[in-house]
């Protein structure tokens, strides 16, 4: 990774910082809170200017999701460029999908549907509230 993409970056440390950071860059992006489970975070940084983030772990990790019966692995560092209901070029998440683990390399948002997508184009969408937490859920203005 080059160092100059985190050229200019906010960049918080400790586990308490970085679910703090990650809560509000969700929310400001327009994203539930379980879309990306945070793990043991010991940084997290943005550039504003480029949409440029990261989040880096203790370890990498694994989450099972029960409401969309799926596994996800997270890297020790996962990085994407953020805007509004999207982040994309995605690296550090794979799914498993019938025993294969497959990159994510692009999440977006339309209507009430998160799509999750390869880097070849091809997705999977879920409802969003499969990945909001109770306060969310009962915030939520369906569209």
């Amino acid at each position: 990774m080059a160092t100059d993409e985190r050229a200019g970056a906010e960049i918080v440390y400790g586990k308490e910082a970085c679910d703090r950071f990650s809560a509000e860059l969700m929310k400001e992006i327009g994203f539930p809170s379980g879309v990306l489970p945070t793990g043991e975070l010991v940084e997290c940084g943005r550039v504003r200017a480029t949409g440029f983030v990261w989040w880096k772990c203790k370890a990498a990790y694994e989450h099972f999701s029960v409401p969309t019966n799926s596994k996800t692995s997270y890297a020790a560092e996962t990085t994407a460029y953020v805007e509004k209901r999207r982040m994309k070029k995605m690296i550090g998440v794979k799914t498993k999908q019938a025993f294969v683990w497959i990159p994510v390399a692009e999440m977006c948002i339309d209507g009430n549907k998160i799509t999750f997508k390869t880097s070849v184009g091809v997705g999977k969408s879920f409802p969003l509230v499969s990945f909001m937490n109770e306060e969310e859920k009962k915030a939520y203005q369906y569209p």
